[in-house]
């Protein structure tokens, strides 16, 4: 089982209590996962930061953890999430998911527990855009959005999930304390249209680091559409797996374990 290494516990913060896996020593980097749940390649991808010296803490917010990912399992998950609306913030933008809240809360338990100068955060596919919005809480200083396909409606206008509180909250501390986003996707990607990355680049400016792949450099035979950067569709080597590699680097730099990569 891919968690066999993990502890495992709840974590509350109200009016909520989800399962976190729990790996490493160092900062801590907390990630959040995509569409259908914790699957293996999520906690491979964990692995590897921890094997870069960071805590991992893999909040498990919907589907089974260590449940392979499929198309039929991926559908369930989303499924569920939409019927689950007081949490995820599916449809609309300009706002974020209530769920961040109680996020939030994790990484400054996070920051308590591990120490060092704040956590990180990355959010893939439904997850994406949480690592803004997350910024909110001071002890989230590397936040990383890995193909954020929400709201679901509206990202070829360049909609994001959200608030303009939370946007001049980051656009203030990208400033003052010296802080950049990190961006991820496959320009093919549906999800994940121009019009939003552009939205990105057009609030933080040189603050947002943009990450933009091709197909061609999607793990191939996985039957479906790139999309998945850090995870299903991660390759063995080329720009793909060069974009993992900057992922880590720049979590390893902003909390303090390598001294370039920002």
């Amino acid at each position: 089982m891919p968690m066999v290494d993990y502890a495992v516990s709840d974590f509350t913060a109200a009016p909520w209590t989800r399962p976190v896996y729990r790996r490493g020593n160092g900062p801590a980097v907390i990630v959040i996962h995509e569409i259908p749940g914790l699957h293996p390649q999520v906690f491979a991808f964990a692995d590897r930061l921890v094997a870069a010296g960071m805590t991992v803490f893999l909040p498990s917010l919907f589907g089974t953890p260590g449940k392979p990912a499929s198309k039929a399992y991926a559908l369930r998950s989303i499924a569920g999430a939409i019927c689950v609306r007081r949490e995820f913030n599916i449809w609309r933008g300009g706002r974020s998911s209530p769920i961040v809240d109680w996020l939030r809360a994790l990484a400054r338990y996070a920051h308590a527990e591990c120490g060092g100068p704040g956590v990180g955060a990355i959010g893939m596919c439904f997850t994406g855009g949480f690592a803004l919005a997350m910024m909110t809480e001071p002890a989230v200083i590397a936040p990383v959005l890995s193909q954020p396909s929400m709201p679901a409606i509206g990202g070829s206008k360049g909609v994001i999930d959200a608030s303009a509180d939370e946007i001049a909250c980051a656009r203030r501390r990208f400033a003052t304390e010296d802080l950049t986003l990190l961006g991820l996707r496959y320009k093919s990607d549906r999800n994940v249209p121009d019009a939003r990355f552009d939205r990105y680049a057009r609030e933080f400016g040189d603050r947002f680091e943009r990450i933009d792949l091709d197909d061609a450099d999607a793990r191939p035979g996985t039957g479906l559409s790139p999309h998945s950067v850090l995870t299903i569709h991660l390759p063995e080597s080329g720009p793909g797996k060069e974009a993992e590699t900057r992922t880590i680097a720049f979590f390893g730099h902003r909390l303090g374990l390598t001294p370039t990569g920002a």
